[in-house]
């Protein structure tokens, strides 16, 4: 693919530049030839996409070259696409080539983003009581754009298909969706929450529930995504995920 990129499809096109080779597509391009609608697959995987394309090809690997140029040169040489995932089962390879949003998913609330930050860190700084357990002290989390993208593509999910578990309908765990998209991760931390309206009232609940606290006040995490996504089925209400990680050194 990366050959006929920059070869303008045998000089029949333009050449455009090198893609990149993105962990979280190959999820997307999984989930896509599992059925789900394209758009739906790279949300899901965390990659907050501008624009996507698809292509399906079955053949031996010697006939890659051929069969892509025969069905997909536009697609393969698209100057606003520039990033690509592939899976591969049997004979049949599928491949998602994307562009990410000018807008991360950290940026489509920032406002609320900034105040949950603020509020996590107000009581790590000066330790909590998290049911029958204290906890001292913890150092400060940053903000992490890639874990606000994991964590709206699980609350989207939840939103879409009227669900609220750690473990998403593809039987994947919060770690297994922050390592799709390339995160190098030691520790995962994730709380959820269903109806709170505002930063204050998500993060409010979570303190005062010991296990989602406990989560909040583990000195071992480093950084933090949070995101929410509207129901859109019988649950109007918002749907909300806060992933709390330890990045691999």
């Amino acid at each position: 693919m990366q050959l006929l990129r920059e070869g303008g499809c045998g000089g029949v096109l333009p050449p455009a530049r090198p893609l990149h080779h993105l962990a979280s597509l190959d999820r997307a391009a999984e989930q896509w030839a599992a059925g789900r609608p394209l758009s739906a697959a790279a949300e899901q995987s965390g990659y907050m996409a501008e624009a996507t394309a698809g292509l399906h090809i079955n053949g031996p690997a010697s006939a890659t070259i051929q069969l892509l140029k025969q069905s997909g040169c536009r697609t393969v040489t698209s100057q606003s696409l520039h990033d690509v995932g592939i899976y591969q089962r049997g004979l049949d390879t599928w491949a998602v080539l994307a562009s990410a949003s000018a807008t991360p998913a950290a940026s489509l609330a920032p406002v609320l983003a900034t105040r949950a930050l603020q509020l996590v860190n107000e009581v790590r700084a000066r330790g909590a009581r998290c049911g029958e357990r204290s906890f001292a002290p913890a150092p400060p989390v940053r903000l992490s754009g890639t874990l606000a993208g994991v964590a709206f593509g699980h609350a989207s999910d939840m939103a879409r298909h009227n669900y609220f578990e750690h473990e998403d309908l593809a039987g994947h765990s919060p770690a297994d969706r922050v390592r799709a998209v390339g995160y190098q991760e030691k520790l995962v931390g994730e709380n959820i929450a269903y109806g709170p309206k505002s930063a204050d009232e998500v993060v409010q609940g979570w303190l005062d529930s010991p296990g989602h606290c406990e989560n909040i006040m583990d000195p071992r995490f480093a950084e933090m995504g949070i995101a929410y996504a509207a129901g859109q089925s019988s649950r109007r209400g918002l749907f909300w995920v806060q992933l709390l990680v330890a990045p691999k050194a």
